[in-house]
């Protein structure tokens, strides 16, 4: 039993050390440049309600606007977080907009209306941790119902007389 301590007395030391060696490691928390012009709420002009949900719901993941968590600084957890926001990014970066092609801009204002609907996005890990990013039902139907109707003006031609 007296080896069993030690072995697990050493097994803790050598976890704690190497905790502590994974924070050195390179963080991944910085946001790139936001260009002027290139921003959703900014281009769109959605209303005050719709601008204030897509701020508290999806902007934290997708945009260069993050606010980092205190935990982002800790690894592991801060490989996961800067992960998820890496991906989010990627598939819709709202300091990123409008797109450059009309279709695709389409395309994915229909995403987001899909997705809020569903019940896709938000990511329940990130409502976890951040309450404010919860969306009722009516905020769901408020954002889908603007995501389509943005859609529809650039259906219609109308997006470039706003």
């Amino acid at each position: 039993m007296n080896r069993m301590k030690r072995y697990a007395k050493w097994f803790l030391i050598v976890l704690a050390a190497g905790l502590l060696l994974i924070q050195f490691l390179p963080g991944h928390s910085q946001n790139p440049p936001v260009t002027p012009g290139r921003d959703l709420i900014e281009s769109a002009n959605p209303p005050p309600p719709v601008a204030a949900l897509l701020r508290a719901a999806c902007y934290d993941c997708h945009s260069h606007e993050t606010k980092w968590p205190w935990f982002d600084r800790v690894a592991p957890v801060s490989w996961w977080v800067a992960g998820h926001i890496k991906d989010g990014r990627k598939h819709l970066n709202f300091s990123d907009w409008p797109p450059a092609d009309p279709c695709r801009a389409k395309k994915k204002l229909g995403q987001i209306a899909e997705e809020v609907t569903e019940g896709g996005m938000p990511l329940p890990s990130y409502t976890w941790m951040h309450p404010a990013a919860r969306l009722s039902a009516a905020d769901k139907k408020l954002l889908a119902d603007w995501a389509e109707a943005e859609a529809a003006k650039i259906n219609s031609g109308d997006a470039a007389d706003k």
